[in-house]
């Protein structure tokens, strides 16, 4: 039998295209508070905003009699007609926000418009009205809700963690005040301010309160006008690249968006600055008339539609294009000297520590022992880029553990082959047993390094270096919080970090085997890929990074090694139980047997 739903049903199927998770709360309110002119919003959490949100503005509150209008679906007052539907220059505008949010958790309003004597405090729960008297209280709306989704038990289960949900918030806030910079945002979570922001209307000034110094000394403002549109913001130089989108912000007349038109046009003006897979920083405002969008595609409002989306591409693209071409892209480098000085000081001789003096003098020992002596490089060599010196001295790093014998390139037990050669700089070809092998030589060392790294943290060796100059790092409040939530995983590969101020963290301690690598990317890089695979579990987790790990400190194809290093990675590979594969399942070796070679040469049939 087909039949209506009652309202209260109808109210939380409703809110479940609105409301999804306490973000989305959040984002409800806060773009009323806007659109009411609030020139200060104030947002406060706990528990990730499933117990307790509060958002509160000093905007032009609302009336006592349009008070229970408000929290009937499609009820708003920034349209009237379809016609203005199309021209919609509001954030809010369906008039489901109040409604969808009051089914599903315990609502308190307080509100007071600036020509009344006294406020109104109004209560809901479950969309059933339980209070409403008059209050004292202040010019502008303060929203309580508390216990979200408390009467639907099915949906909050579905919520993450209180830190990951707590996370999208201040990410979602952060992303506002970038947007409206002269507004003043305060943001608080659990009794801590996470956020303060001034009002000046300096969005450079809230890109240093979100993302800090290392951040916006690196940042190149633009500015241009087309085709009655104007584009505004800061893109960031390629050195702030990430592996991953979340650094890239956009937004069209105030409202945060997401929109594949504008993306690809940002990636496409990056790509000859960029590597592959990698991402750049930007914060983009889109001022544009409202009649030539369509923000009515989604109930979140978070996809535009442009009716003229070729010039709005042209117009990012050119911009930023123009911008990095303009720009001086070498990274700077800073002598003690002060400006004007010819003078430059000889550097101080600097001498190894015990440890490393010991370490050092066994290298050369081991080398000796295969005719090959070389240079170790120094803790400056070893955080700067990979050249291909510093490379091949890591390769032999590498290898320091296994026990030489006398004679070149052998190891008690192990395979024996017969070295024939490198070809196109990357594969060397062996004999082994009655087969031809070809190996990639980066396949093989990623292996190799992975086994290793494996081996470590199934016996819990420590395998943490720690480092005599900690390396500061800045991180957004979404990065902090996957930290923090993936702080053991961490640990298990053999990074060790603290807390330094607001937004910075000193990491203490790299991974002891990988001492080479620059070990501030890689920090960074596990957190991207965290906060892009967050549901997956822990054990998965630190495979991947091991992974990720060992692929960054293998050697690359083209790069140059000798015959006896070769040879000890190949010794070291043939002696694990699965060696054809490296940990991305992409293949070390390929086989040619001496049958198929004869069949080849026609000498048998």
């Amino acid at each position: 039998m087909i039949r209506v739903l009652d309202q209260s049903t109808i109210n939380q199927i409703a809110a479940g295209e609105v409301i999804e998770r306490p973000m989305a709360v959040v984002k409800e309110l806060v773009e009323n508070a806007l659109d009411a002119g609030a020139t200060a919003i104030t947002v406060e959490i706990k528990e990730g905003g499933i117990s307790f949100i509060r958002v509160t503005d000093n905007g032009s509150g609302i009336g006592r009699e349009e008070i229970r209008t408000a929290f009937l679906r499609h009820a708003t007052s920034k349209i009237r007609t379809m016609e203005d539907l199309f021209a919609v220059s509001s954030l809010g505008f369906r008039g489901e926000a109040l409604s969808s949010i009051a089914a599903v958790a315990q609502v308190e309003l307080i509100t007071k418009e600036s020509d009344s004597l006294a406020g109104s405090r109004y209560e809901m729960q479950g969309g059933e009205e339980v209070a409403f008297e008059e209050v004292g209280c202040p010019t502008g709306t303060t929203f309580i809700v508390r216990n979200l989704f408390y009467n639907t038990p099915a949906r909050k289960k579905f919520l993450k963690s209180a830190t990951t949900e707590g996370n999208y918030i201040h990410e979602l806030v952060q992303r506002y005040s970038l947007a409206h910079a002269d507004i003043r945002f305060t943001y608080i979570a659990d009794g801590r301010n996470k956020l303060q922001t001034s009002g000046d209307g300096q969005v450079r000034t809230n890109i240093y309160y979100i993302y800090g110094a290392d951040v916006t000394k690196n940042i190149i403002p633009i500015s241009a006008e087309a085709d009655g549109m104007k584009l505004t913001g800061f893109i960031g130089k390629p050195v702030l690249s990430r592996g991953n989108r979340l650094m890239m912000n956009y937004f069209v007349n105030g409202r945060y968006i997401k929109s594949p038109v504008i993306a690809s046009a940002v990636e496409e003006a990056y790509k000859e600055f960029l590597m592959s897979h990698r991402y750049p920083f930007v914060v983009l405002l889109l001022s544009i008339d409202s009649a030539v969008i369509d923000v009515n595609v989604h109930p979140t409002k978070m996809e535009v539609r442009f009716t003229n989306q070729r010039e709005v591409y042209q117009l990012f693209y050119d911009t930023l294009y123009r911008a990095l071409k303009e720009n001086n892209l070498i990274p700077e480098v800073s002598l003690s000297e002060k400006k004007g000085s010819a003078h430059v000081p000889e550097r101080e001789e600097r001498h190894p520590e015990p440890f490393e003096k010991e370490r050092q003098e066994q290298e050369r020992a081991a080398k000796q022992a295969v005719g090959q002596e070389t240079a170790i490089p120094s803790p400056e060599q070893r955080e700067a880029p990979f050249s291909a010196a510093s490379k091949a001295s890591f390769v032999r790093e590498s290898f320091q553990q296994m026990d030489f014998s006398k004679e070149e390139g052998v190891v008690p037990d192990a395979p024996q082959f017969r070295m024939i050669g490198q070809v196109f700089g990357t594969y060397w070809l062996i004999e082994y047993e009655e087969e031809l092998l070809m190996i990639d030589q980066h396949a093989a060392h990623e292996k190799v390094l992975y086994e290793k790294l494996m081996a470590q943290l199934h016996e819990k060796q420590g395998m943490t270096q720690e480092l005599a100059a900690p390396i500061v790092v800045s991180l957004s409040g979404r990065e902090m919080g996957v930290l923090q939530e993936n702080q053991q995983i961490f640990e298990k590969i053999g990074f060790r970090f603290e807390e330094f101020g607001d937004k910075e963290y000193l990491i203490t301690g790299v991974p002891a085997d990988f001492l080479s690598l620059a070990s501030k990317d890689l920090f960074l890089e596990m957190i991207d890929g965290m906060m892009e695979k967050n549901s997956i579990s822990e054990p998965e987790l630190v495979l991947s990074h091991c992974a990720t790990i060992a692929c960054k400190a293998a050697v690359k194809g083209k790069q140059l090694l000798s015959f006896a290093e070769a040879k000890e990675l190949i010794t070291q590979m043939l002696q694990m139980e699965q060696p054809y594969h490296c940990p991305h399942g992409r293949p070390t070796t390929i086989t040619m047997s001496k049958h198929e070679l004869e069949k080849k040469f026609k000498r048998i049939v």
